[in-house]
């Protein structure tokens, strides 16, 4: 449904709401502006519903959470609160645990490779990774970490060691091993900086790196699109110098980018894959999946885990995972989002030629627009005034990038052509408006 204004907006309720967030929350999480945030309600498919009452559009799938739409899973959620909250997740586990397992390794490695693959699970995308950067620690005995400008990778300190963004780590710069080569990020259409990849790669010891960790495309960094060959060389590069190949796909994953997983753009296969956000579709679980080889070098526990939460395998959210998996698992699904990115494409390609429209970009269900301003910089006042501007006329976006230069459409599935039409007239008005 398109949006439809009640009231302004933000209006009176979440104006209130943030007044009394910003009393009692951390100053340095929400951002609490004249005109900014709204709050949510309630979520259906593509719209939200805020504390006014007003509908908005959700191009931003909440973080990319919401691929299958909102609410997708909210069956299973009640289904199994019914049942059993809470299980002892490394001790006497919930059935959903294992059932949940052994759909990521079918999702996964035995569709990939015929193998099976082992998972541990979290709860948030950071431990993920920090999960995969363990295992990698384990399987090589090295310490090195290859990671890449413009990063993003979860604030964990673990997941830190990853950050390509610097205002991230830097307030944590003394309290972290320094052990990770930071490389830049090739993207599609621009040889120089392949170039400048293979040369800064080239000058590695691979003989000291565990992991390479990398986004197969980068999501905060600016959805940014790597040249065809730079996965295949970091696998080859991988293989040669016995190091192991971390994909993180909590954004790009299931299905946002016209295929199941952003690797099989380009038919390459990770020793090590991070899921999250979508896994569930709005329950805190994530999970590092792997190839059995390489996942057994953790040691066999004798009653100990090494790596554990209070919650793993949380029996909620293992019921929204295992409901979500199956439907991403079905072909069907994986050629709607591919054929909804391309209505998006489409769309967003008539948007060239305005006003500081530097690029459009992206795979699927993960576009971007990138604005510069005529002498070449970032402009990321114009993108962010734009996302604050669509706001008002119900249209929820988010800038991404360092500079915040970068406006992301992240989606549901499910979005129709009237809603894609809608936004981008807004989007153009509002750009020649600025």
């Amino acid at each position: 449904m398109l949006p439809s204004l009640v009231t302004s907006i933000p209006g009176p309720r979440s104006q209130q709401l943030a007044s009394r967030l910003h009393a009692v929350e951390c100053r340095n999480t929400t951002l609490v502006e004249r005109d900014w945030p709204i709050f949510w309600e309630r979520a259906e498919g593509v719209n939200v519903w805020d504390a006014d009452g007003n509908r908005l559009l959700d191009l931003t799938s909440a973080f990319g959470v919401a691929t299958l739409g909102h609410g997708f899973a909210a069956r299973a959620l009640r289904d199994q609160s019914e049942q059993l909250l809470h299980a002892m997740g490394d001790v006497h586990p919930a059935r959903l645990k294992v059932e949940l397992c052994e759909r990521l390794s079918a999702i996964t490695y035995e569709t990939w490779t015929g193998s099976r693959g082992k998972s541990l699970l979290g709860n948030s995308g950071f431990e993920a990774v920090e999960a995969a950067l363990k295992t990698a620690a384990l399987a090589t005995g090295r310490t090195g970490i290859i990671a890449f400008e413009g990063a993003y990778h979860g604030l964990g300190y673990g997941a830190l060691l990853g950050a390509g963004i610097p205002w991230f780590r830097k307030p944590f710069e003394g309290q972290l091993a320094q052990v990770t080569s930071l490389l830049p990020f090739p993207r599609l259409g621009d040889d120089a900086s392949l170039t400048n990849f293979r040369r800064a790669l080239s000058a590695i010891d691979g003989s000291q790196i565990a992991a390479v960790l990398v986004e197969p495309i980068q999501g905060r960094g600016g959805i940014v699109v790597p040249p065809d060959a730079f996965l295949a060389e970091l696998r080859e590069w991988c293989d040669r110098q016995g190091a192991v190949l971390i994909f993180d796909e909590i954004f790009t994953g299931l299905n946002r980018t016209g295929k199941r997983f952003a690797c099989d753009h380009w038919n390459v296969v990770p020793d090590l894959l991070c899921l999250g956000k979508a896994l569930t579709g709005g329950f805190p679980l994530s999970a590092c999946v792997g190839k059995a080889e390489v996942m057994d070098a953790w040691p066999e526990t004798h009653g100990e885990a090494l790596h554990t939460s209070t919650f793993l395998g949380n029996p909620l959210g293992c019921a929204m995972a295992i409901a979500s998996l199956d439907e991403h698992a079905k072909p069907e699904t994986t050629a709607a989002a591919k054929r909804t990115g391309e209505m998006l494409s489409s769309a967003l390609n008539e948007l060239r030629g305005l006003p500081l429209v530097h690029e459009i970009r992206g795979h699927g269900l993960m576009q971007a627009i990138e604005f510069r301003h005529p002498d070449g910089s970032p402009a990321g006042d114009h993108c962010i005034e734009l996302v604050q501007a669509l706001l008002k006329e119900g249209i929820l976006l988010m800038p991404e990038a360092p500079e915040g230069h970068v406006l992301a459409l992240t989606p549901p599935i499910g979005v129709s052509e009237e809603e894609i039409a809608f936004s981008c007239d807004r989007l153009a008005a509002r750009t020649l408006e600025s």
